[in-house]
């Protein structure tokens, strides 16, 4: 029987299901193609980045902030390591695992670090994990801190973190100039601001490899990138002249009631500043403390914000004002530099009281007993408006805007200090003659106080401009270099001979003009004072100035004071600015190494009075009323009793009928008494008042008291000796 071949039949519906996976598997292998493709070369690089960093464990290295010295050395501000103390409420515990009593800590912390308890208490019964209960914490609190958890056995939840605190050793000196820094110990205001890429340094970091559980990989390659350091660098401030400088111009305020004062000490010949402030102050170390905390929750946020930044701003950098009849100092040198007039020429102006500049009258500050027939020298020293609205007429603008920008007035100084402004002057093109009247004594225009010292030092320095220069030097912490800051000339402005009359001009103006209570015995002074009426405010304001330079021939100091908005017994530059220079001539030259000429004995009769101490009060009693003193000792001491102390001190000089106070073992308790204001008064009304508040006093001079060393309201021992200096009464003059 023949066998029956086996038909195989075909699933034509399997083949089709093959075909349509092959497909299907065929896309999916092209689509993980194209989606490595995409993760390799499109995603690869931020994947490998983002594979590293979790692979990757990087530790900053943070590089130590340059330390801000004086041009001598002195430390104005440094860094230091401090600490930050937070904790995890839920973690605090004793070694043996029992809770601390939240209450508990929050009393110790508040005894150790000195903060309100009940803040402290809120922060640790809040929700988070982590809280931080003081920051910038010096090594004796956090000493103490340790002492209290070691006693307690308390191990967890308390958690010290190393910081960097900035601090300024002197606290307000010169806190405009140098400014502050942050949080991250970057530098916010101030040189600190502006100088802040070289303090700041460089971030170091190590780069270590880790697993899965972030734990460091032994036996691995480590890299390590070494911090370098910030520079440190030397200013030209002097610290000693810049505290000088701030004890008379703080007294200036606060006596004339003014709203704000500036004051600058430039050498002539470098550029260098000796001295930059401002009054009112604030404390470095509490930048953000202001000044009237009692008003201060009644502000606005915003109100807050700009009282802040008021506060913090260099003023004599970044403030402008209408510099008034210093300005006169400058107009002078032009004319003189270009011929238009000479120094000593008889009737070369005529002051009838006033001038009329299109059809607007101009008045001087004589106006009812007008100054009539002058020379240039005359009319500096009488301040007289006429005569320089006649001269500025003759110059013309452009040659007065010619000398404007040589004397670098119309430009910042491109020095760095933070947020130097630049002046304000008309547009030469659109000038009438009323503009060019008013310029021509200092009025309609705006210069910031550096620009306007940094001008006039040129005239000091013979003609020639030298930028202001204030860092000395800055020194690399890491390689030792050093890179000196040297002196730069700008230009030659006007020609020595030009520069030596109007340094005449300007000491006979102290000698003889408006300027003379900016004279100090002994030595040659040069000065011009300023009244400006802040027209370009409109505010109905004045600003009182004064400019002095010393000596007049080799000029080492020029000074400028302004005080914004005087609201006392006058406005006047010469009257309340002019004391205020003579007072920090009369300390900053002897330091600068100036010699004095004055070899005359005081003009009032004055006797030394001895030691006193080991004597009893009986034979000192005797011996002061010998000398006419008074003498002044508690009734309940003997005469037979020794005497411990004594007020004044052995060796001052007092007048007749001054008061010595004498004390005993039993009886050594000295008290204080306030500074009475002494200025305007006669010799004999100022002996009156120093009796009645049981002071002494020594005196300079003759007329009334224009300035004392120590302010008025100051509190001081019973029986100090506080020095007067008078001058015969100014009437007037701008």
């Amino acid at each position: 029987m023949k066998k029956s071949k086996k038909i195989i039949k075909i699933n034509h519906s399997n083949i089709k299901k093959l075909k349509i996976m092959e497909v299907f598997l065929f896309l999916l292998m092209f689509l993980l193609i194209i989606k490595l493709a995409y993760l390799q070369f499109i995603k690869g690089p931020s994947l490998s980045k983002a594979a590293s960093s979790r692979q990757t464990s990087t530790i900053t290295i943070n590089p130590a902030r340059g330390i801000i010295y004086d041009v001598n050395g002195k430390v104005l501000a440094i860094s230091a390591e401090v600490d930050t103390v937070s904790v995890n409420p839920s973690k605090i515990k004793y070694s043996n695992g029992d809770k601390v009593k939240l209450e508990f800590v929050a009393q110790s912390f508040s005894d150790i670090f000195g903060l309100e308890y009940s803040d402290i208490l809120e922060k640790l019964n809040s929700d988070s994990s982590t809280v931080t209960i003081a920051s910038k914490v010096e090594s004796d609190k956090i000493d103490s801190l340790k002492s209290w958890m070691e006693t307690n056995k308390i191990y967890s939840g308390i958690n010290i973190d190393p910081s960097i605190k900035r601090y300024y050793p002197y606290n307000n000196l010169a806190c405009h100039l140098l400014g502050f820094t942050g949080t991250d110990n970057n530098g916010l205001f101030g040189l600190e601001n502006s100088l802040d890429s070289i303090l700041s340094g460089t971030v170091g970091k190590i780069v270590t490899l880790i697993d899965s559980v972030k734990q460091e990989i032994p036996n691995q390659q480590k890299s390590y990138i070494a911090a370098l350091d910030g520079s440190n660098v030397y200013l030209t401030i002097d610290a000693n002249i810049q505290s000088i400088v701030e004890k008379y111009l703080s007294q200036a305020v606060i006596d004339n009631i003014a709203d704000y004062g500036t004051a600058i000490v430039m050498e002539p010949s470098t550029g260098n500043i000796l001295a930059m402030a401002n009054y009112p102050d604030y404390n470095l170390n509490t930048p953000f403390t202001p000044l009237y905390a009692t008003s201060w929750d009644a502000l606005s946020s915003q109100e807050q914000t700009n009282y802040l930044y008021d506060m913090w701003k260099n003023k004599a950098v970044q403030n402008t004002y209408e510099p008034g009849s210093v300005f006169k100092i400058i107009t002078s040198a032009i004319a003189l530099e270009e011929g238009i007039v000479e120094e000593n020429t008889p009737n070369t102006f005529y002051c009838a009281g006033h001038e009329v500049v299109d059809n607007i009258i101009i008045n001087c500050w004589r106006h009812n007993n007008p100054h009539e027939g002058q020379s240039l020298k005359q009319a500096l020293a009488n301040s007289c408006n006429p005569a320089f609205i006649q001269l500025g007429l003759k110059i013309g603008a452009p040659t007065l805007y010619k000398y404007y920008e040589a004397f670098g007035l119309l430009s910042t100084a491109n020095s760095p200090f933070y947020g130097e402004s630049n002046s304000i002057f008309y547009n030469q093109n659109s000038i009438r003659k009323f503009e060019l009247a008013t310029m021509s004594f200092g009025q309609g225009i705006n210069v910031t106080p550096l620009q306007l010292i940094t001008a006039v030092s040129a005239i000091a320095n013979e003609g020639t401009l030298m930028k202001p220069r204030i860092v000395d030097k800055i020194v690399d912490q890491n390689s030792g270099s050093v890179a000196t800051n040297e002196p730069v000339k700008v230009r030659q402005v006007i020609s020595k001979k030009t520069a030596s009359e109007v340094m005449d001009m300007l000491d006979y103006a102290v000698s003889n003009g408006t300027g003379k209570y900016g004279d100090v015995k002994g030595y040659s002074i040069g000065g011009k004072s300023g009244t400006s009426e802040n027209l370009g405010q409109g505010d109905g304001t004045y600003i009182a100035s004064f400019m002095g330079f010393s000596p007049t021939v080799n000029t080492q100091a020029v000074v400028l004071v302004a005080l914004y908005n005087p609201k006392g017994k006058s406005f006047q530059g010469g009257e309340i600015a002019g004391p205020v220079v003579a007072q920090i001539f009369s300390e900053i030259l002897p330091y600068i190494g100036v010699a004095s000429t004055n070899t005359a004995s005081s003009d009032y009769r004055t006797t030394t009075i001895p030691d006193f101490k080991n004597k009893t009060v009986g034979e000192a009693k005797q011996l002061l009323k010998s000398y006419g003193f008074i003498v002044n000792v508690d009734t309940s001491v003997s005469d037979s009793e020794l005497i411990t102390n004594q007020m004044p001190k052995k060796g001052a000089q007092l007048l007749e009928n001054s008061c010595v106070f004498l004390y005993t073992e039993s009886n050594n308790v000295a008290t204080s008494v306030t500074v009475p204001n002494f200025k305007g008064m006669s010799v004999s009304e100022a002996k009156n008042v120093a009796l009645e508040h049981n002071l002494n006093i020594s005196l300079d001079g003759s007329g009334i008291v224009i300035s004392q060393d120590v302010a008025a309201e100051t509190q001081v021992e019973i029986g100090s000796i506080i020095s007067l200096t008078l001058k015969s009464e100014l009437n007037g003059g701008w």
